[in-house]
């Protein structure tokens, strides 16, 4: 004869729904909780474990966030059309094995405006347990520049932010993105004006004629001009008197002038019936163009001089400044 204690525990609830009934066997439920119970307690363990190896492993492998910098920028080539720059970003990478270098995304803006941006894809692979230097090259196109903002104009220097995005694939870790920034400042240059102020004769004859030549350069922009050198061509009366060129040092402060001497040998005979008109005349037509070769804060530059239509004096060597030829 079964007592009570064979007997499974049974409650029994009204359910107030279209008069049904439900039985509800509670032992049945509390089993299937102590299952869940078990199920959940089980998957957090496995998870735990992972977690622990996976820290274990990266402590015993050496697997980190690799780590960079701007170390240097350069501006290899600038000129009156653009500018060239170098971004060099040192990379350390503390992992036992190679990581590739994604993408790098970089932006240059001024004042908070965009002046250029791109996307470097698959830029290399950093070595293990080693830092290499990445070479971000970017280009400013002045003529971009100044269409865009017209505040912006030649002979200025602007401030400039380079941001740059570095996106590796590192094991353990993921992908990962270095965000890196630099400030500084970049030139909009402008081409020197020229003037021929005078041409003194050391020596005249119609077969050979010493000239020194009085060229004044006046610095458009806002940096010195350390004058290097200067090869130019020069016409008096539409007549080529030949080239120069000359290797002499000179600073052409901001906004500032500097005088150099420029010699020069030609044939007089050559000029035909223009030589009496410039003989004659108190003023003279020329045209140079050329190129100097200047040192700036920036970097070296070769910067175009050109003057068409100007008018010059021609003096004796003996003569004082104020005289008239």
């Amino acid at each position: 004869m079964s007592t009570s204690e064979d007997k499974p525990e049974i409650i029994s609830r009204v359910v107030h729904q279209e008069g049904d009934v439900e039985i509800v066997d509670r032992s049945q439920k509390d089993k299937d909780e102590e299952k869940e119970e078990g199920k959940g307690g089980f998957l957090d363990k496995v998870k735990d474990f992972i977690h622990d190896i996976g820290e274990k492993l990266e402590g015993t492998i050496g697997f980190g966030k690799p780590t960079a910098d701007v170390s240097a920028i350069h501006i290899p080539k600038i000129n009156l059309e653009r500018a060239d720059i170098v971004v060099d970003v040192l990379v350390k990478n503390p992992n036992p094995v190679p990581i590739p270098l994604i993408d790098v995304n970089y932006l240059v803006e001024s004042d908070g405006r965009k002046l250029v941006s791109g996307l470097i894809p698959d830029a290399g692979t950093l070595k293990a347990h080693g830092e290499e230097t990445v070479k971000i090259p970017l280009t400013l196109i002045y003529d971009d520049i100044k269409s865009t903002y017209n505040d912006i104009n030649p002979g200025m220097i602007i401030p400039y932010r380079i941001k740059v995005d570095l996106i590796v694939d590192v094991p353990v870790l993921g992908r990962l993105t270095l965000p890196l920034e630099k400030c500084g400042e970049i030139p909009i240059p402008k081409k020197p004006d020229v003037d021929i102020e005078k041409i003194k004769f050391q020596k005249f004859s119609l077969e050979e004629t010493v000239a020194i030549l009085h060229v004044r350069l006046q610095n458009m922009n806002d940096f010195d001009l350390g004058l290097n050198d200067l090869d130019c061509e020069v016409w008096l009366c539409d007549v080529s008197i030949g080239k120069a060129e000359i290797a002499d040092s000179i600073k052409l402060d901001k906004n500032g002038s500097g005088l150099i001497n420029v010699p020069m040998t030609f044939r007089p005979k050559d000029f035909g019936s223009a030589l009496w008109d410039m003989i004659r005349g108190k003023g003279t037509g020329y045209t140079i163009k050329g190129n100097i070769d200047v040192d700036t804060p920036f970097g070296a530059m070769k910067l175009p001089i050109i003057k068409e239509g100007g008018e010059t004096r021609l003096k004796k060597e003996d003569d004082d400044d104020d005289d008239e030829e």
